[in-house]
């Protein structure tokens, strides 16, 4: 019988990047750590030098200069390369690819820049699609919605929130660098997969609480039905957005009322592809 998922291999991913648009983002450093499975932790990480100005905010955000990754990165094609190379060789063996975030951003800031430095798309060099995602933030906002923000600075299911939803510590000094939280992802979605697998009346009193509690819907479900899942989870909660923000009366100083939240997970079109597809 195999094993529930969160106590399978999995290899945790998460990118630092020049700025915060996954179409236009350059990689800056990049975590692959496999965790898991009765084996030892494999960690991996790259420095690259994006080749372009970082935005200030991002160098605020993971404290790596454009003179540092100019001096101390490699060739982001060198990069860009490696890290995919590694990626690849998890996803032929069925290691899942686990991440904060990972189908909102990480892995669509990966596609362009295999698109961009290696000409093919990133499921064109992995040969095969992606059916074994675990992206925290979804899984998240799927078993414990509506939660509240935490402070003006401090979202409802960011990295950090999460975390410590789940009980793990939190080194803000540490936070914000690839290996770090790459590894917290990966913790965090061994966290929610106990919980759904405890019996109903033991798990914790906070998720007892909750209402609607839909931590059930991660239990008893192969990697592959998950990622299946995660697909129709991550398109409601667009699609639920994207109602909100045209709403004048919910979304007031935030209202847009052309607003487009895009709704596919893990990967996105880029916007050529998906403007392309709207007119048609």
């Amino acid at each position: 019988m195999t094993a529930p998922w969160h106590v399978q291999r999995m290899a945790a991913l998460d990118f630092e990047s020049s700025d915060k648009d996954a179409d236009t983002a350059r990689i800056v450093t990049c975590a692959l750590i496999l965790v898991n499975g009765g084996i030892p932790t494999d960690t991996r990480t790259w420095l690259l030098n994006p080749g372009i100005p970082m935005e200030p905010g991002a160098i605020k955000v993971h404290g790596i200069t454009d003179e540092y990754a100019a001096e101390h990165g490699m060739p982001p094609e060198q990069g860009v390369a490696e890290i995919v190379k590694a990626i690849a060789e998890e996803v032929a063996a069925g290691v899942p690819l686990v991440g904060h975030n990972i189908g909102g951003y990480d892995l669509n800031l990966l596609d362009r820049e295999c698109t961009r430095h290696l000409g093919d798309s990133l499921e064109g060099i992995l040969r095969q699609p992606l059916t074994r995602v675990i992206d925290t933030m979804v899984l998240d906002r799927q078993a414990a919605p509506f939660r509240e923000r935490v402070s003006d600075t401090q979202g409802p299911y960011q990295m950090r929130t999460t975390a410590e939803t789940y009980g793990l510590a939190w080194d803000e000094e540490q936070a914000h660098g690839a290996e770090y939280d790459a590894l917290q992802s990966a913790r965090a979605a061994y966290r929610m997969g106990v919980i759904a697998h405890t019996p109903y009346r033991q798990r914790p009193d906070w998720v007892l609480a909750l209402r609607p509690n839909r931590f059930n819907s991660l239990r008893d479900v192969t990697v592959e039905e998950l990622h299946q899942r995660q697909i129709g989870w991550y398109r409601e909660d667009a699609e639920r957005y994207q109602a909100w923000l045209r709403n004048p009366a919910k979304a007031k100083e935030k209202h847009d009322p052309k607003a487009v939240i895009p709704t596919e997970w893990p990967l996105r079109p880029v916007p050529a592809q998906r403007e392309a597809g709207d007119a048609s």
